[in-house]
């Protein structure tokens, strides 16, 4: 069955997509959301508790500063909230605003984290960084803050479970 003009979606309660000849549709006036350095936060639903937020961000781009290349990296942020928790649309869209910045693998994952600290002053943070082969190498970072003062609680070891 080929392709109809005359015959119209059915009706929806939302605003109908604006179409151009071509029947593709048409980019919206106004994102959804862009990208943005500023990372919002909210109150920690269990201050009490030490109890860890991992977030695992496989698509993480910036460009080589000496090239222009694109650096591609999959990042492991662990952390220990202590009065604040980071949002995560707003993680999403900090990752997003370095895609066309030239940044050192180094830099990146350093500024990450003092971003987070300044953001929500965690009781720990850990950022992993996998940095994709360039040149024939691949790079790992690992950048870590604690919390002046904050031990974490020793680890419970059980007994293996009965086969």
């Amino acid at each position: 069955m080929g392709l109809d003009d005359s015959i119209a979606p059915p009706e929806t309660s939302a605003a109908p997509m604006a179409r151009n000849p071509l029947n593709q549709r048409l980019a919206p006036a106004v994102p959804p959301s862009a990208p943005s350095r500023h990372l919002q936060a909210f109150a920690n639903p269990a201050l009490a508790r030490d109890y860890v937020i991992r977030f695992d961000v496989p698509e993480f781009t910036c460009l080589c500063p000496l090239t222009g290349q694109p650096d591609f990296a999959h990042f492991t942020i662990t952390i220990v909230a202590d009065k604040l928790c980071v949002e995560t649309k707003s993680l999403k869209q900090y990752f997003w605003s370095y895609r066309n910045e030239g940044a050192f693998h180094e830099k990146v994952s350093n500024r990450i984290v003092d971003d987070l600290v300044e953001a929500i002053a965690p009781r720990f943070v850990r950022l992993h960084a996998d940095w994709f082969v360039r040149g024939g190498i691949r790079t790992f970072v690992t950048v870590e803050h604690r919390k002046k003062g904050w031990k974490p609680a020793p680890a419970v070891v059980l007994p293996a479970e009965p086969t």
